[in-house]
C-alpha cells in the first residue's frame, strides 16, 4: 500500500480510504468486520465513517459496527486512522429538535461524545463537518473544537462539501485565534465532476489541506455500468439509471467503457486511479460492500494509466480548467 501525508499534520494515511457508508444499511456487522479486518491487512489505515451512517431509525449504527470492530483488539484502535463527521440531526425522524444538529457549540459537544461511545474510543483522529453552517459563527465553532483537542477527544478537525471561500473564511478565523484550522477537506471529486477544480481544490491547496474525494466512481456510473447490464450483471438503478436515459451522458459513458476496453483496464480501478495522479489528492473514498469491491479498489493503487489512456480520458471528460481562468467568460 502507498502513504502519503494528512495534509499538513504528522498522520501518514493510505492513498486509498474506507468508507464504511454501505455498513450495517447493505452490509450486515459480521461482512463489515471481515472487509475492516481485510482492508487493514491490505495496509489501509485511514477509515471515514459519520454520526448519521446507518440512516433513518438507525442513526450511529456504523459507528457502532466500528466501534464491536474495535473492541476485538489486535491493535486494531491504534493501526486506524479515525475520521467521523458532525452535522447532522441525530434525532429519530420527525423528531428534531433545536440544537441537535448543524456546528454550535452545544451540538458539537454532544455529537463528539456520543460518537465516542459508538466507536468505543477516547479519541477521534479526524473530526469533519459533515456540511456547512450558515446560521453559527466560525469563532463559536473554533473555539468549541479547540476544547475538544484540549480535552484529548479529538486530534485534527477537517471539513467535507465545504466551497473554496468557506474553506478560506474557517481557517483565516483559526488563524486569527492561534488555532490550527482545517486540515482536510472531503469533496465530490471524479473523472465526470470535476467543478472542485475550480475552487475547492485550489483552496485546500493553498491552505495545505489534505484532499478526500467521495464518491470517485460517481454513484457507480464509472464502475462500467454499461457493460454490466449488456453481460445480464447488476443492473443501474437511482440517480445512476436517470443519468443514462440522457443520450449526451450515455454516450459519454459509452465513450469512456471502450476507451477502457481497448486498454484491457476496469472502469472503476481507471477511475480510481485517475484520481490518485491529481495534484493535491490524499486518496479517494472507497465504499465497499463486498470483500470483492475492496479487492478490486486495491487494485487501482498499483495502477499505473498511460499517457494515451490519460489524454482519452481528458478528451471524454474534460477539466474545467485552470483557476481563475475557468471562470472566464
Amino acid at each position: 500500500m502507498k502513504y502519503t501525508q494528512l495534509g499538513r499534520t504528522g498522520l501518514k494515511v493510505s492513498r486509498l480510504v474506507l468508507g464504511t457508508m454501505n455498513f450495517g444499511p447493505q452490509t450486515e456487522e459480521a461482512d463489515s468486520h471481515a472487509i475492516m479486518d481485510a482492508a487493514l491487512d491490505a495496509g489501509i489505515n485511514f477509515f471515514d465513517t459519520a454520526n448519521v451512517y446507518g440512516w433513518g431509525e438507525n442513526k450511529g449504527r456504523t459507528e457502532r459496527i466500528i466501534g464491536t470492530w474495535f473492541a476485538q483488539g489486535g491493535e486494531r484502535r491504534d493501526k486506524v486512522v479515525l475520521a467521523t463527521k458532525v452535522y447532522g440531526n441525530m434525532a429519530p425522524d420527525g423528531d428534531a429538535w433545536p440544537n441537535h444538529d448543524k456546528l454550535s457549540a452545544l451540538n458539537i459537544r454532544r455529537s463528539v461524545d456520543a460518537s465516542l461511545k459508538r466507536l468505543g474510543t477516547d479519541y477521534i483522529d479526524l473530526y469533519q463537518f459533515h456540511h456547512i453552517d450558515r446560521s453559527t459563527p466560525f469563532d463559536e465553532i473554533w473555539q468549541a473544537m479547540d476544547v475538544l483537542v484540549q480535552q484529548g477527544k479529538i486530534l485534527y478537525a477537517g471539513s467535507s462539501n465545504f466551497p473554496g471561500y468557506k474553506i478560506a473564511q474557517a481557517n483565516e478565523t483559526a488563524a486569527g485565534r492561534g488555532s490550527l484550522g482545517l486540515v482536510s477537506e472531503q469533496c465530490l471529486y471524479n473523472l465526470y465532476e470535476r467543478r472542485a477544480e475550480m475552487e475547492v481544490i485550489p483552496a485546500a491547496r493553498d491552505y495545505g489541506l489534505g484532499v478526500i474525494p467521495w464518491s470517485p466512481l460517481h454513484g457507480g456510473l464509472l464502475g462500467g455500468v454499461i457493460k454490466k447490464e449488456a453481460e445480464g450483471g447488476r443492473r443501474a438503478s437511482g440517480r445512476t439509471a436517470d443519468a443514462l436515459t440522457d443520450p449526451a451522458v450515455r454516450a459519454k459513458i459509452q465513450a469512456y467503457e471502450e476507451l477502457l476496453e481497448k486498454h484491457g483496464l476496469e472502469p472503476g480501478e481507471a477511475a480510481l486511479a485517475w484520481l490518485l495522479t491529481r495534484p493535491g489528492i490524499t486518496g479517494p473514498i472507497v465504499g465497499p460492500r463486498t470483500a470483492q469491491q475492496l479487492e478490486s479498489a486495491l487494485r487501482a493503487v498499483e495502477l499505473e494509466l498511460s499517457e494515451e489512456v490519460l489524454a482519452g480520458l481528458e478528451e471524454i471528460f474534460p477539466g474545467t480548467g485552470p483557476s481563475p481562468e475557468a471562470f472566464a467568460w
